[in-house]
């Protein structure tokens, strides 16, 4: 088991969840082949692809400003039937459909690979960062959030959602060789509906620290103090810390051959 695979079918109980409380949810399905998810899109991907800086006068909508609110956050799982390869799921209005908005933005990008490790997710968390790499698409901040904006021109020649999700696919899958599958979820109803998000992201982020943590600790550098104020049993974070422990001593019997019942 990988140490994000808990929190996978949480973010599809959380598209029931909305798609249930009224908001319009759409799914598309995108080739799997980096090749082919790049056929017929209206605006080059790749390195340069981007004009750079976006003007207000060039801006036709933006995305994740504070102001508006963002979550966004990267899970990747060593199972890949996890993933439901090629699907984009967009819960709220599409960018066409939002001229001059500002609109909240919540950005989930699931990737699922047999060979992927721990090791593999700072690159795959610096992956999402797209920087020049997607025409007619800027991101103007990336601490902690995305916040980005979208060129009229781009929208003009068909620009949307689903173009941004065959072209977030292709990088991964070109870049980064041991993903075998990969699933986007956009978010732009409210930002009440980026609450939940924004606490799974919060997790995530205490798991990826706590992966860094051990990585150092492999190497002779114990560093992890904890520094809640709170005792394990009063402690908000209490869950989050169990999983961690539980998977890791499950990849360590694993690893080592020891039986269920002996201490890793």
């Amino acid at each position: 088991m990988s140490i994000f695979d808990p929190y996978i079918p949480r973010i599809a109980e959380y598209a029931a969840d909305l798609r249930a409380g009224g908001r319009q949810v759409r799914e598309y399905q995108c080739p799997g082949d980096p090749a082919h998810l790049l056929e017929g899109l209206p605006v080059r991907v790749g390195p340069g692809a981007s004009q750079g800086i976006i003007l207000r006068s060039d801006t036709f909508m933006e995305m994740g400003n504070p102001e508006a609110g963002s979550a966004a956050f990267l899970l990747w799982t060593e199972n890949p039937a996890l993933v439901r390869d090629g699907r984009v799921t967009l819960i709220g209005p599409d960018i066409p459909e939002s001229p001059d908005a500002s609109l909240p933005f919540g950005q989930v990008l699931i990737v699922g690979g047999s060979g992927l490790t721990q090791k593999d997710h700072q690159t795959l968390e610096h992956t999402q960062f797209v920087a020049d790499r997607i025409g007619g698409y800027m991101i103007r901040s990336v601490s902690g959030v995305i916040w980005s904006r979208v060129r009229k021109e781009a929208v003009a020649r068909g620009f949307r959602f689903e173009t941004l999700g065959r072209a977030l696919m292709s990088i991964f899958k070109t870049d980064v060789p041991g993903v075998e599958a990969m699933e986007v979820v956009f978010v732009t109803t409210s930002r009440e509906d980026l609450e939940p998000l924004s606490t799974i992201s919060a997790q995530v982020n205490k798991i990826f620290k706590s992966i860094l943590k051990d990585e150092w600790k492999s190497k002779g550098f114990d560093i992890y103090v904890c520094s809640s104020g709170y005792d394990c049993q009063s402690c908000p974070d209490q869950p989050v810390c169990d999983d961690i422990r539980e998977v890791i001593k499950v990849r360590k019997v694993k690893g080592d051959g020891s039986g269920p019942d002996q201490e890793p």
